[in-house]
């Protein structure tokens, strides 16, 4: 590595320490160099765990984490995912459509819901389907439950694939509830390829998109960034946005606090 070079590398880990998040124009501006010369440095600081590749720019490192298995998370920050469900479920309005991807916070919104009639749930999620038919069953909604076809995965309780997406094609619906693997910045990541194409096919379809994500999933890159942060009309956590992000994310919503009864 020459010296100029090595001189770039270092300041752009201090400017990353100090800024939280680079852009690759306003490095390559302050450097006076192509984007391409900073991609190219950004890249060799990744793989030397420095700092992580973000659209558009670059984070503080985050060591990508594996997902997983579907019914082990679904114990995980239960509280705090049922609070956010509760939060999210007194969005939904009598003669909604709703599209609910597969996600452990999401599954858990049809545990909550109560005396909404002429409801449209469709979802990719085995789980939640399951749960929104014994709502309909135990007469705390009316409605119907819409399971998308496609290729099973069970470990993740999930369909999805090109057939999945084929569906959605064809379908609009008034809001969509979606879950993420981690928050970096202004991008959304999941770790499932084919299920991150299902969550970003619903939001191209809904009206309104909105984010559900507890605290576990600030500030973690997972394996494929689906969507940005403007693409969301809301974000419902457990806690409060980061003051960095605040220019990123509009509504904010934090679920309330409190004992959770089923």
């Amino acid at each position: 590595m020459n010296e100029l070079k090595e001189e770039r590398q270092r300041l752009i880990i201090q400017w990353v320490n100090e800024e939280k998040r680079v852009s690759v124009g306003k490095l390559a501006t302050k450097f006076s160099v192509t984007p391409e010369t900073i991609r190219r440095d950004l890249t060799e600081l990744e793989e030397q765990e420095r700092v992580t590749r973000v659209h558009g720019g670059a984070v503080l490192y985050t060591k990508l984490e594996e997902e997983q298995v579907f019914l082990q998370k679904l114990d995980m920050n239960r509280a705090e995912k049922e609070r956010i469900a509760i939060e999210a479920t007194s969005r939904i309005k009598d003669g909604d459509t709703i599209a609910i991807d597969v996600g452990t916070t999401t599954v858990h919104m049809a545990d909550f819901i109560q005396n909404v009639k002429n409801l449209t749930v469709v979802t990719n999620s085995i789980k939640a389907a399951d749960r929104f038919n014994q709502a309909i069953e135990e007469k705390r909604m009316t409605g119907k439950v819409i399971l998308l076809g496609g290729v099973t995965n069970p470990a993740q309780s999930s369909v999805s694939g090109a057939m999945t997406l084929e569906w959605l094609n064809h379908i609009r619906v008034d809001q969509a509830f979606i879950s993420c693997g981690g928050i970096v910045a202004d991008m959304i990541y999941d770790y499932d390829l084919d299920e991150s194409l299902v969550s970003a096919k619903m939001m191209a379809c809904s009206k309104k998109n909105i984010l559900l994500a507890d605290s576990s999933k600030m500030g973690i890159p997972s394996f494929f960034s689906f969507a940005q942060a403007s693409q969301f009309d809301e974000v419902i956590s457990d806690q409060p946005c980061l003051e960095e992000w605040e220019e990123w994310f509009t509504h904010w919503t934090i679920a309330k606090r409190g004992r959770v009864e089923c």
